[in-house]
């Protein structure tokens, strides 16, 4: 297959996949296999929650609606542009895949097809329906991927390369067991917000998104607020409030009700608005349902500190010009090109 017959191949998912947002479901026409695949994928993500508790049925679609507007033809020829893909040569590539949040290691999942390796899968048991029922799409719109696709459920065999999301422990074991081996092996990573006290409404709600979307599981989700000395919550507080009702979920009222306990029981001093705690704390990873907040001095200082402690930081939110900051809002909507720990996958992958 060439490139752009690979790519071809995409955008037709993505069409397929632009039929579902969180907004609406809707059947759209030209759409390749819709008579196959539509109907059974409203079933699918129906069912996701009891597959998974945490993947209600409005993160599997915001999930579905952010992919959809990735893999368009104009973003596939920004992201592949650079590369040079005639010196691959193709090899097996395993995937191990995490399951905190519908589709996580999906970009991993299209750089292996893309470069031209065959992917060795071993999905996470928290998320072991959807990217099967994509991968049977693709396979739909060009047969020949069937040879490039292989889930497994057993022990990872057979592969040249790997590319492993976990935790700090897992990873411990990753890499170890693939010492041997060219890897990418992905550990914790948090997201932080630095404020000024200067961030309209409008912001502090964006904000809101950046740390409640998916129920704060994502690497992406900020979980450390950088404040100035003095810095009045008030204005942070109302703009989050209209994201009150992830609250009626019951498996994050039951992360509320046991991480605030924990707190109180420490003699923790916190705020609580009686849906998410906030606790000052030198620490980058907050529990569900609580984010962490640290004061500065000088915005110069914790521009220093940022870039130091990198490796800890997958986004940082802001409006100070502070490097790499995103918008508001905007943590769990990354482009093709925004790569997990700024690790580049494409250049690992072509240069096997």
């Amino acid at each position: 297959m060439t490139l752009d017959h690979k790519k071809n191949v995409f955008i037709e998912l993505g069409k397929f996949l632009s039929q579902f947002s969180d907004k609406e479901i809707q059947k759209k026409e030209g759409v390749l296999f819709n008579d196959l695949y539509f109907d059974s994928f409203i079933e699918l993500i129906e069912l996701s929650q009891s597959h998974n508790g945490w993947f209600t049925k409005e993160n599997v679609l915001f999930s579905l609606e952010s992919w959809s507007k990735a893999l368009t033809k104009e973003n596939l020829d920004l992201w592949l542009s650079s590369y040079d893909f005639s010196i691959v040569s193709s090899k097996n590539i395993g995937l191990i895949l995490a399951g905190n949040i519908p589709l996580v290691g999906f970009h991993d999942f299209v750089s292996v097809l893309i470069s031209g390796h065959k992917a060795v899968i071993k999905t996470s048991s928290n998320d072991q329906k959807l990217l099967p029922f994509l991968a049977n799409y693709i396979i739909s719109v060009e047969p020949e991927f069937e040879n490039y696709i292989n889930f497994t459920e057993g022990k990872l065999e057979g592969f040249d390369a790997v590319i492993a999301t976990g935790n700090d422990n897992t990873a411990r074991y990753f890499e170890f067991y693939f010492k041997n081996t060219p890897s990418i092996i992905r550990k914790n990573r948090n997201s932080v917000a630095v404020l000024t006290g200067q961030e309209t409404k409008e912001q502090m709600i964006a904000l809101g998104e950046d740390i409640f979307r998916y129920f704060g599981l994502g690497c992406r989700n900020v979980s450390k607020l950088f404040v100035p000395k003095g810095y009045n919550f008030d204005a942070f507080f109302g703009g989050i409030f209209s994201y009150q009702d992830v609250i009626k979920y019951e498996k994050y009222a039951n992360n509320y009700d046991y991480n605030k306990a924990v707190f109180l029981m420490s003699n923790f001093q916190l705020l609580d608005n009686e849906f998410l705690t906030i606790k000052e704390d030198s620490s980058y990873a907050s529990p569900i349902s609580s984010v962490f907040y640290e004061y500065y001095d000088d915005l110069e200082d914790i521009k220093a500190k940022l870039e130091l402690e990198k490796d800890k930081i997958q986004c940082v939110v802001s409006n100070s010009k502070i490097k790499g900051e995103l918008p508001f809002g905007q943590t769990q909507k990354p482009n093709l090109w925004d790569y997990a720990d700024n690790v580049d996958t494409l250049s690992f992958l072509i240069n096997l």
